[in-house]
């Protein structure tokens, strides 16, 4: 049976240092803090790309760790992002990795919706436990 979480997050973008030959490349640390559904922190690393001919296009893939509680479970897990922007429309999937869950987490199967109005972050998590 599927379940659903919700909530909000607020997300701190720091850039790392380019090496020789990354140009048009980019690359973060992610650190977040979960509020609602899902309580608990995540670190983690974003490469992006921007440089493309076509203004409002662009991708980036992502990993991070999240540690605390789902609805009262604690553990962790393994977030990945894989999005693109084509010509200004987005496509973003974020999945949990499998078989990264721990603790009371462990076999959790999800995908995550990530929404930003105002500057302000929110998510949907539709998630199953074994």
């Amino acid at each position: 049976m599927t379940s659903r979480a919700s909530g909000t997050f607020d997300v701190k973008l720091t850039p790392q240092a380019a090496e020789d030959g990354d140009a048009g490349l980019g690359r973060m640390s992610i650190e977040k803090q979960f509020h609602g559904d899902l309580e608990g922190t995540s670190k983690g690393f974003m490469l992006s790309s921007a440089t493309t001919v076509v203004k409002g296009s662009g991708g980036y893939v992502a990993v991070e760790r999240f540690t605390g509680t789902l609805k009262g479970r604690t553990g962790s897990f393994v977030l990945q992002h894989s999005g693109t922007m084509t010509r200004g429309t987005p496509q973003l999937s974020v999945t949990v990795v499998p078989d990264s869950g721990t603790a009371a987490l462990e076999g959790l199967v999800g995908t995550m919706t990530i929404k930003v109005a105002d500057g302000k972050h929110s998510y949907e998590f539709e998630y199953t436990m074994p």
